[in-house]
């Protein structure tokens, strides 16, 4: 039986205080030093990753901010973690899904229309509206903060160039432990011609889209193909596969089997908790295997 990711080993960590006699292998993972090479594993060894949306918060843990990045990850060692990018007035780069600062911290205004030095002043919220001790994180901290213990996958929202946050990933010297997001053939396009060296998911909708990115001159193995919210197609999972593209697919809300993930034969799934995927994923490969973290090796 081919396994899907097994990344349970924070669960460990808490059994064993309870019990000490459970006894459970525990992984230290990092992040992939060769990301088109760890997704080639995960295709080849028919294992399947967990990405935390927004980083995975949870109540006492807002989005998009470092605390509950190490929260996620003791809970789901070897999660790729991702994030939003958004710009501040004077120019800064900072992790934020919303054009307001309303919705997610203490304070209000859009983002565009205030500097840095104001947006620190604004304690981050959790989803139910509750104070937690977190700032607004720059894009330059999270990835110093990364480097060696994840990937992060960077959503790139409206307004901020491609150019800005190329460079900023190249002076933190992290462009092989990200992953850039883009939404249409074109944007991938673009992204890859100004970083070639890039991994990159866009959205993918049929195997011609793939012709018109080798026309254009992206290497389709620093590609990761975006296959949806519902139930991804298995013959378009088939048919990227046979051109060597992996595959991305989202399970959002309450109630899901990620399991699901792994008979869809996808390379990575988007998760709002990646503790449960975790639970999921390792009840339905029904060992203690680390298929997807080996491939991380």
């Amino acid at each position: 039986m081919k396994r899907p990711l097994l990344i349970a080993a924070a669960l460990a960590l808490a059994a064993c205080e309870e019990q000490r006699d459970f006894q459970f292998e525990v992984v230290q993972v990092g992040a992939p030093t060769n990301l088109p090479a760890y997704f080639d594993c995960l295709r080849e060894s028919g294992a399947t990753a967990i990405s935390a949306h927004r980083g995975g918060p949870a109540p006492g843990f807002a989005e998009n901010a470092i605390p509950t990045f190490e929260n996620t990850l003791r809970a789901a060692p070897g999660t790729f973690l991702e994030v939003d990018i958004a710009q501040t007035a004077d120019g800064v780069l900072v992790l934020m899904h919303d054009d307001r600062a309303d919705r997610t911290t203490t304070g209000t205004g859009a983002i565009a229309d205030l500097d840095m030095a104001r947006l620190l002043t604004f304690q981050l919220e959790d989803d139910n509206g509750q104070r937690v001790d977190a700032r607004v994180p720059t894009l330059a901290g999270a990835l110093e903060w990364a480097d060696g213990k994840t990937v992060l996958e960077l959503d790139i929202k409206r307004g901020v160039r491609y150019e800005d946050v190329i460079g900023a990933v190249e002076a933190a010297n992290a462009m092989s432990r990200v992953v850039f997001v883009t939404y249409s053939v074109d944007g991938a396009a673009r992204l890859a011609r100004l970083a070639p060296q890039a991994m990159i998911y866009t959205t993918i909708s049929n195997a011609r889209e793939l012709d018109t990115l080798e026309r254009r001159g992206v290497d389709l193995s620093r590609i990761v193909a975006w296959v949806g919210t519902d139930a991804p197609s298995a013959s378009l999972v088939q048919a990227l596969a046979a051109r060597g593209v992996e595959t991305r697919f989202g399970m959002f809300g309450e109630g899901r089997n990620y399991a699901e993930a792994a008979r869809a034969h996808t390379q990575i799934v988007a998760v709002e908790d990646a503790e449960e995927a975790v639970r999921d994923l390792d009840a339905a490969d029904g060992e203690e295997g680390y298929a997807a973290l080996q491939c991380a090796n």
